[in-house]
């Protein structure tokens, strides 16, 4: 999927500007989450079924589901720049690059805040996806974001400490700006449809890890399970 020459453009732009700094978040907030990978997790994929658990509850466990959704993101966007749909305008062109550029930053923010506490590095399948097809690409970013957004919304309520979720809040807020633009890519104007914000409350729809790994696991090769949260990949 990504190429060694992608991710060296994207290192070299990340060392000009911090991805901390791009991420609006400080170093006392990575100091903060590096206090809960101190609690070090041998996370491992079992060979058997090529599954890697996320761990017992608590927040570390609740951001490697996050850093887990990160990286599914930055993989497809990555793919998408490195072979552009046929017909892509440049104006579509520039919009998903800076997508990308947010996904990578945000999926090496928690590699970093969570060290030795962090899942490996999960393998995607996007052999339902055809990355030549302007339909199949846009309507798989909106599924990512959609469920990008769900997820964290979802999730929030389970984080204990106020920094993490404060930093969660501010990652979503921009995922959820990557949900409005594709759904206007694909449809004008319906960047706040009815199935992703309830119109008698105008508040975004949530979904449980349950169901959103339910999602990402069928776009990934390395599935993820969360079985303290009475879920296992099958």
């Amino acid at each position: 999927m990504k190429t060694d020459s992608q991710e060296s453009m994207l290192n070299v732009n990340m060392a000009r500007r911090s991805f901390l700094r791009y991420a609006s978040v400080g170093v006392a907030s990575v100091g903060l989450l590096a206090t809960a990978a101190s609690c070090h997790k041998d996370h491992k994929i079992n060979p058997a079924t090529n599954t890697i658990d996320l761990g017992a509850k608590g927040d570390v466990a609740i951001l490697n589901y996050a850093y887990a959704l990160e990286q599914l993101e930055a993989a497809f966007y990555l793919q998408v720049a490195a072979t552009p749909y046929s017909g892509i305008t440049s104006s579509e062109t520039a919009l998903l690059t800076d997508i990308r550029d947010h996904e990578v930053l945000h999926r090496e923010f928690f590699k970093a805040a969570l060290g030795a506490s962090a899942i490996p590095a999960l393998t995607p399948d996007f052999s339902s996806i055809n990355f030549s097809d302007r339909a199949s690409v846009l309507g798989a970013a909106a599924a990512f974001e959609d469920t990008g957004v769900t997820a964290y919304d979802g999730a929030g309520y389970l984080i204990d400490n106020a920094a993490y979720l404060l930093i969660a809040g501010k990652i979503v807020s921009v995922e959820a700006r990557h949900a409005a633009l594709i759904r206007n890519l694909i449809t004008p104007g319906s960047f706040a449809g009815a199935d992703v914000v309830d119109p008698t409350t105008s508040i975004n729809k949530s979904a449980t890890i349950a169901d959103v790994l339910k999602i990402a696991n069928t776009y990934l090769k390395t599935k993820v399970s969360a079985v303290n949260y009475g879920y296992k990949a099958s």
